[in-house]
C-alpha cells in the first residue's frame, strides 16, 4: 500500500507486517553501500548525516592545521571531505533547493 503526500511523493507503508507470529514493522531509514535512504524517499537522512560527518571530519581537521603543511592539509580535505560530498552524488538529482544548499554549505 502506498501513501501519496501533497507533493505527491511516494512513501514507503508504515503498517507493520505480520509474518507467521512474528510482526514486522519497517524502520524510518535504512543504510546501504553508505547512502541512507528514508521513509518518504526524499534523501533528507541521507543529506543530514553527509553534511554531519564533513563537519566532523573538518572539525578533526582543524586539530592538526598547524602540524603539517599547506598541500598536505588541501589534500587531506580533499581525500576526506570532497570524497564524501561526491560519493553517490547521482542520487541527488531533483532534490530541493533547500537539501542542496546544506550539501553546498559544508
Amino acid at each position: 500500500m502506498w501513501l501519496t503526500t501533497a507533493r505527491r511523493q511516494q512513501r514507503l507503508p508504515t503498517l507493520g507486517l505480520t509474518i507467521g507470529s512474528t510482526l514486522i514493522t519497517p524502520c524510518k531509514a535504512a543504510c546501504d553501500l553508505g547512502v541512507h535512504t528514508d521513509a518518504d524517499l526524499t534523501m533528507r537522512t541521507h543529506v543530514q548525516r553527509t553534511v554531519s560527518s564533513c563537519f566532523a571530519t573538518i572539525c578533526q581537521l582543524r586539530t592538526i592545521r598547524r602540524s603539517v603543511s599547506l598541500p598536505v592539509f588541501q589534500l587531506l580535505v580533499v581525500a576526506l571531505v570532497l570524497a564524501r560530498l561526491d560519493y553517490c552524488n547521482s542520487l541527488l538529482i531533483n532534490l530541493p533547493v533547500s537539501l542542496i544548499q546544506r550539501l553546498q554549505s559544508v
